[in-house]
This record gives structure tokens, sequence and C-alpha cells, in this order.
């Protein structure tokens, strides 16, 4: 008892007996939870900004390096590739050297490719630096590993979906502001085909800023870094090791991580899909400006900053009440209607029909988003980079598939016919939702089977390979 209470006084949150955080203060900074939660949402933002900072000015660089269709929906899906090598590396990464190196190290060596941006001479340039800034997005693994390290699991959902929701806003921030960047370059006097290279200057600086604020001021555990948890285990001669291929397996073997990549690939997947079209869509189908479009864009990457958050407290409500029934009903719930909305955005016509449909659909999808990662940090713990590093490759993968099948050169649709076909798409694949089932907590229509479950599930906090008893 005496070790619990000074284990509280310890930080500014109650914890658990982990020392993870059993409250969120979303404008606190106090060391580890609530520093780790802004460094993760910051870093990340950056990330997002860099990669989503090309579509917006599309309508410009096509016209300096003449660029075709097919280049245009190339390029997206290349950025998506990189994007699924990152996450599938980064959450393995983040299980042997903690979130904060592999976070700050990704985005370091990433960062110059965005400055690289404005060297750009032909469509093989364009389509191969897309592919490899879309690496620095493999920063999401992180930040939502980041989260379920740091939060106790009746504030993670809310904890993962303020961190990613935020961050993702970077995807529309940059619909918004890079154009405004570039019209203000050219306002100076600058070339037109010479301000957009010069603007690439602002996210990669950005990167960087925030990659040494998480390197410098980050801390991986409430009680420290992994690296000295690594070396305490290494020491006690009664700790089990776990090897990196058994982390993988443990994670790789487990269906409920396939399933929410799939359901991920469909809600954050159709998100990163429509933060590549939507400027380009409602530029060309309602011959708007080019700031025109980046502002109707934005407001789509925007409701990030509410409707990811909404999808985590409502994940954590539902789970007070209702157990993991409640995260899995709800989510099947909210992105089946992320669905039906996405299938109305492609059959509208004018306007102000498309930008309100898109508005009410941006929501539910991104919900959707949050609460996939509501019931993440519960499928396993031991393995929890690699669970969060498939889940959040099915969100890319699913960006890919969609991009390759309905948005690139190959495809027959009009993008109209292919946003409502993506509808469909996000309805079936959720589908799988219902297939999910916890021994300890049930599923959708079942109760549980057994009271103490000994599957991979371990003390995450203590960065050891410990089974909880």
């Amino acid at each position: 008892m005496e070790g619990l209470i000074q284990n509280e006084t310890k930080f500014s949150l109650r914890v658990d007996k982990d020392s993870k955080a059993t409250e969120f203060r979303l404008f606190s900074t106090a060391p580890p939870h609530m520093r780790a939660f802004h460094l993760a949402w910051v870093s990340l933002f950056a990330c997002f900004f860099s990669t989503f900072a090309i579509p917006p000015l599309i309508p410009v660089i096509r016209d300096n390096l003449n660029l075709t269709d097919s280049d245009i929906g190339n390029a997206g899906i290349a950025s998506f590739c990189g994007s699924i090598i990152s996450r599938l590396l980064m959450g393995p990464a983040c299980d042997l050297f903690g979130p904060r190196l592999a976070s700050s190290a990704l985005s370091i060596l990433t960062a110059p490719i965005v400055f690289a941006t404005s060297l750009a001479s032909s469509p093989r340039d364009f389509i191969l630096l897309r592919f490899l800034i879309g690496f620095s997005i493999g920063n999401f693994v992180s930040n939502q590993y980041w989260m379920s390290s740091m939060f106790s699991g009746n504030v993670v959902g809310l904890a993962n979906g303020f961190a990613a929701g935020w961050a993702n806003v970077g995807s529309g921030a940059t619909q918004l502001l890079m154009p405004l960047i570039y019209s203000y370059i050219t306002s100076l006097g600058v070339a037109s085909f010479t301000a957009w290279r010069v603007a690439f200057i602002l996210p990669a600086s950005l990167q960087l800023v925030t990659a040494w604020m998480v390197l410098y001021y980050g801390q991986d555990l409430p009680n420290g870094n992994c690296n000295h948890f690594r070396k305490v285990a290494e020491e006690d001669d009664a700790s089990p090791k776990d090897s990196f291929l058994r982390i993988l397996c443990l994670g790789l073997k487990n269906y409920r991580g396939w399933i929410l990549a799939l359901t991920y690939g469909f809600c954050f997947g159709v998100e990163l899909t429509v933060d590549n079209i939507i400027a380009q869509y409602f530029y060309d189908r309602f011959n708007l400006k080019i700031q025109t479009a980046g502002a109707i864009a934005a407001s789509f990457g925007l409701a990030n900053f509410l409707a990811r958050p909404i999808g985590g407290v409502i994940s954590d409500e539902m789970g007070r009440r209702y157990g993991i029934r409640g995260r899995l009903w709800s989510l099947w719930v909210v992105q089946t209607m992320a669905g039906v909305l996405c299938v109305i955005l492609g059959r509208v016509n004018s306007l102000s029909a498309s930008f309100m449909v898109m508005c009410g659909f941006s929501l539910f999808v991104q919900a959707a988003s949050g609460l996939t990662f509501g019931v993440v940090p519960f499928v396993s713990k031991r393995s929890l980079g690699v669970i969060a590093g498939m889940t959040g490759s099915g969100g890319t993968i699913g960006a890919v598939v969609t991009q390759l099948l309905l948005f690139s050169g190959f495809t027959p649709f009009s993008k109209e016919t292919g946003i409502s076909v993506m509808g469909l798409m996000i309805i079936i694949c959720t589908l799988p939702v219902t297939l999910l089932y916890f021994p300890q907590s049930g599923g959708m229509f079942c109760g549980p089977s057994m009271v103490n479950s000994q599957e991979d599930y371990c003390s995450l906090a203590r960065g050891d390979a410990e089974e909880e008893q």
C-alpha cells in the first residue's frame, strides 16, 4: 500500500499500478504523461504536413513538371507504399527501442527528402520523392504506441484519439497553408515555377524542429526510457528475454490484428485517399480557384481536430458501460455510416451539397479511426508495437487499394463514381469487425469464455517480457 501511495505522489496525474495515467488533462504539459502526448501529436502533425504538402499545389506542379493524370495517381500510390513499409518497421522498432528514438530518427531521416522536393525536375523525380516522403508518417505507429504506454485502459482511447486526431490536422492545415504560402511568395515577384519549390522549406524545417523536441524532451515510459529497463532486464537472470522474432510472431499470429488492419484500411486509408484527391476534385469539377479548392479540402483534414478524439471518447465511454462489446459495436456503426455518406458524396452534383456531405463524411470516417485505436491496445500488450504497426499499415494499404483501383490512370471510373464505389467498399470491409472476440472480454454477440487468459499480455510499462499474472 505504501508503494502505491509513493507511486501516485510521484506524478502530477493519477496513475495505476504500472504508473500509467488514469486521467487525461488535455491542456496540461505535466511530465511525463502529458508532455509525451503533446510531443507525440506535434511531431506527427509535422510529418502529415510534409506528406500532404504536395497535393494542394498539384495544379502548379503538374504544369511545371508536365505530369499526366497517371503520373499524379502513381505518385499518390508511391507515397502510400512508402508509408506501408515504414509503419511495418516502426512497430517492432518501438517494441525494441522505444517510441522516442524511433520517432525522432524517422523524422530526422526524412526531413532532407522534403527539402529535396524543390529539386524535382521530372515525373520520375516527383514519384520517387513522394515515395520517400511517405515514410515519414510511419511515425503514426510511434504516436499510438507512446500513448498506449503512458495512459491506462480507461482513457487510452481518448489519448490515442486526441494524439492522432490533432496530428492528422496537419493534412488539412497543409491544404490550407501551402497555397497561401505559394501565393505570398509569388506576390514578392518570384516566378510561379520557383515559388512552389521555395514553399517546401517550411514543412521540412518544421519536421526537423519537432524531431529534436521529441529526442530532447521525450520519455518512453512513465518511469523512464526503454533502454534503461532493457538493461535492468538483461542484468536480471530471472527475466525471460524476448527476441525480435518472438515479438513479431506473437503479433502476426493474432488474427485480431489482421481484422483491425482491414478495418483501418477503410477508415484511415480512405481518409488518406481523400486527402490526396479532394483539392483537385473540387478544383476540376466545380472550376474553383486553387486557394478556394485548398480551403474546402482543408476542412476535410481539419475535422480531425474534433472527429478522431470524439471516436476515442465514444470508445472509452462504451467500454466503461459495456466492455469490449461496446467498443466493437460503436466502431461498426460509425464506420458503416461513413460508408453510406461516402456513397452519397459521389452522387451529389452541386458545390454546396458536396461540401456539406463531405463534412459529414469526414466526421464519421475520422471518428472510426479513433474507435479502431480504442480497440488496438487490448489486443496484445507484449506485441503492442507489432499490432499497432499492422493496423497502421492496413490504413495505408487501404489507401493504395482505393487509389489504385478507383483514382489512378488505370481505372475506368470518373472521380465521382470512384468515390461512391469507395463508400461501398467501406461498408463491406467493416463487416469482419463482427468476428472479433476476446476470451476475457467477449465480442459483439458473445460474452467472455474465460476469466484469466494467458495470451501474450505482459506489463508494457515495465518494458520487459514478464507475463501478467
